[in-house]
């Protein structure tokens, strides 16, 4: 039964890489009439993926947005990134839909790389079902993969359909189990109504009774039917599933293929009907009903030949060309399709639009005509874990690269830019290799510009184990005045965290008051790079006597001469090397967690414990000690062990020691880097 609506809805495609969501665009597209053709992923003319970028990894590289019309109603089809390394790009998107459809393989053993999404569906309470997709090519079984989602969903699952196999075991179609019809499909077209297979109900009874008797769970009246062996109408099920979807109690599962084109208008008719009105979703995030216009900005663009584009949703109201939003005047309103843009006069609630040249405007903001923000669920950015030191290859570029590079974090506010002064590095920061490599390649392709990405390198200092006093004389005469400076210094060394002290105990006239910052100036720049190649740290310097000339003295002769008397004591001090320690907290599935235990161990960490994680059931969280030069590719590996779950993070705890073969190799590479 429809909802009765015919305002604008929004439906996400969310899942893991791979999973097939933009052949679901296409499908989609195809059979609501909005393509004459269907394009293709591999073939690289879809209409989703349609950046230089994605189109060169097969895969969606951020929010692919694309509008239609089926049988009469509005739509927009938000196709979100699967990659886990840009999941608050589909996050984003998730917050501005009334419904995500979660697309899935038909894999049981992968069941669990959907579980983060469902979490935070489940926490943001989006109405959401599951297609599970590839069904032409399917081994496993669907009560299989079904009952391994089930077991990562906090929500029950109510299985829509089964299919129908043929005489060679082949899936030819599937029954509703709702409707009780049965179907054969036909590529490109509807499927065809034909006659129930012989004694299915024998076999699938149970499966149909398991369905109405979830949902009798979340109705007294329907469960007093179920009690008294009543047959429930089948249009009070098609009611219950539209309540208990839009109130997100139960989630329904399709099956079908994107890719033969089967189960997707059974698709469209299940998101025409039980998909609620943008107005039920706006009061779920309270936005009141009544008031003046409102939109919020779900996704920066800055494209080359458009400039920025503001993607926006309208919850309340009407927005024209020309309306001033946020003290900002709209330029222009573009509707979209993949990278068709057509220019509209207006729109109304439940739309989304992309407003351009609102240069003030950045993702995220409430835009209405008074600028009066109603406060918006966002979702929450996550820490940074991999970076990349990264140069522009021509000098001229250098200042071009700087703003491309804020142009990029406007349209990604996951990426961060981070100018270490310590490495005298400039690191690209983002949530791993992937995510940064198309960053990368969106600075060439976009701004012409040739960039290069290496390993950041880590901030190594250095100490010492004990004190010594150096004295040191700086004297040069060239004629005229000459340069003449004599101090005698104490190094000793702080405790670990100190930092860093100068003090002096001159008496009797010996060095000037007016000559002693200079000679603290030499200190702290001996101290920049110590004998080992790195900064010190936790020392303390004391200038203890020295001798001037009346005539030849000068500020710049007593900062030589400081510098030089810290730069003869630090050899006699017995240098060490000492690398950063960070508090790394590791969340991941418990069935994980012996393996990332050995993870941390390897990589020279030292496990502090592990915990349950708060409102994760069946999570645990790993904290432990870990060397920040072993943190680089930890998110890769990472992944890799726990099908892409796993996550982390961290923060700088403390400074060192490091002795070894892991203190020789990074003494080596520094020797080479100064040698060159």
């Amino acid at each position: 039964m429809a909802n009765g609506t015919a305002a604008p809805r929004c439906a996400a495609l969310i899942g893991p890489y791979l999973s097939g969501k933009t052949t679901l665009l296409e499908a989609l597209l195809h059979a609501a009439g909005g393509t004459s053709r269907r394009g293709s992923v591999r073939d690289g003319n879809s209409v989703g993926d349609h950046t230089p970028e994605a189109r060169a990894r097969q895969m969606s590289t951020e929010t692919n947005v694309a509008s239609a019309n089926f049988l009469g109603d509005p739509w927009t089809i938000l196709d979100c990134p699967g990659s886990v390394e840009l999941l608050y790009e589909a996050q984003g998107a998730l917050l501005a839909s009334d419904v995500a459809v979660v697309v899935v393989e038909p894999e049981a053993e992968r069941a669990l790389t959907i579980s983060p999404l469902l979490r935070f569906l489940d926490r943001h309470k989006i109405p959401h079902m599951i297609f599970i997709n590839k069904m032409d090519t399917a081994n496993a079984r669907v009560r299989d993969v079904l009952a391994a989602l089930q077991s990562v969903s906090e929500r029950p699952l109510v299985l829509r359909q089964v299919p129908l196999r043929g005489p060679d075991s082949e899936i030819t179609g599937y029954v509703d189990l709702v409707s009780e019809r049965a179907y054969r499909y036909r590529p490109g077209q509807p499927s065809d109504l034909i006659q129930l297979p012989d004694n299915f109900w024998d076999e699938e009874r149970s499966t149909r009774t398991n369905l109405i008797e979830k949902l009798a769970d979340f109705d007294d009246a329907l469960l007093e039917q179920l009690l008294e062996d009543i047959e429930p109408p089948k249009e009070e099920i098609y009611r219950h599933l539209t309540r208990t979807l839009s109130e997100v109690q139960v989630m329904p599962v399709f099956v079908g293929s994107a890719l033969a084109d089967w189960g997707v208008r059974r698709l469209w008719k299940a998101l025409r009907h039980e998909t609620p009105s943008p107005q039920v979703t706006a009061e779920r995030f309270g936005v009141a009903t009544e008031g003046e216009p409102l939109a919020q900005v779900i996704k920066t663009y800055n494209l080359p030949h458009t400039g920025k584009l503001s993607l926006a949703r309208v919850w309340r109201g009407t927005i024209s060309e020309g309306m001033v939003l946020n003290g900002t005047r709209v330029a222009g309103l573009l509707r979209l399709t993949g990278a068709q843009q057509e220019k509209i006069p207006s729109v109304h609630a439940g739309e989304i639009v992309g407003l351009t040249r609102m240069e003030d405007i950045q993702t995220g903001a409430v835009l209405t005509p008074s600028g009066k923000a109603e406060p918006f669920v966002r979702p929450e950015r996550p820490q940074p874990v991999f970076g990349l030191a990264i140069h522009s290859e021509r000098r001229q570029d250098d200042v071009k690269l700087t703003g491309a590079i804020g142009r990029l974090i406007e349209e990604d506010p996951t990426i961060e830019l981070e100018q270490n002064a310590d490495t005298q590095e400039m690191v690209l920061w983002g949530q791993g290799d992937i995510h940064l490599q198309i960053a990368l390649d969106r600075l060439r392709n976009r701004n012409n510009l040739a960039v290069s990405g290496k390993s950041a390198a880590t901030p190594y200092k250095e100490s010492i184990r004990h004190g010594a006093q150096q004295h040191s004389r700086f004297k040069r005469q060239s004629g005229g005045h000459g340069q003449f400076a004599d101090v005698t210094v104490e190094v000793k060394s702080l405790p670990r965290g100190s930092g860093f002290t100068f003090t002096d105990s001159v008496v009797g006239g010996a060095i000037p008051r007016n000559y002693i910052p200079a000679v603290e100036e030499g200190v702290v720049e001996a101290l920049r790079r110590g004998p080992l190649g790195f900064p010190v740290i936790d020392v303390a310097v004391n200038l203890i006597t020295g001798q001037f000339h009346s005539v030849d003295s000068s500020d710049q002769a007593f900062h030589t001469a400081g510098r030089q008397a810290v730069q003869e004591a630090l050899p006699k001090c017995e240098p060490i090397l000492l690398e950063p320690i960070d508090l790394v907290e590791i969340s991941v599935p418990n069935a994980f967690t012996a393996r990332v235990q050995r993870l941390v161990s390897g990589r020279r960490g030292q496990i502090l414990g592990y915990d349950a994680k708060p409102d994760w059931p069946g999570w645990d969280v790993v904290s432990a000690h870990m060397p920040q030069s072993e943190l680089h590719d930890l998110i890769v590996e990472l992944r890799s062990l726990t099908l892409g779950v796993g996550s982390f993070a961290h923060h700088f705890d403390h400074m060192q020691e490091m002795t070894g073969r892991p203190m020789e190799k990074v003494l080596a590479m520094r020797s080479a880097e100064a040698a060159q």
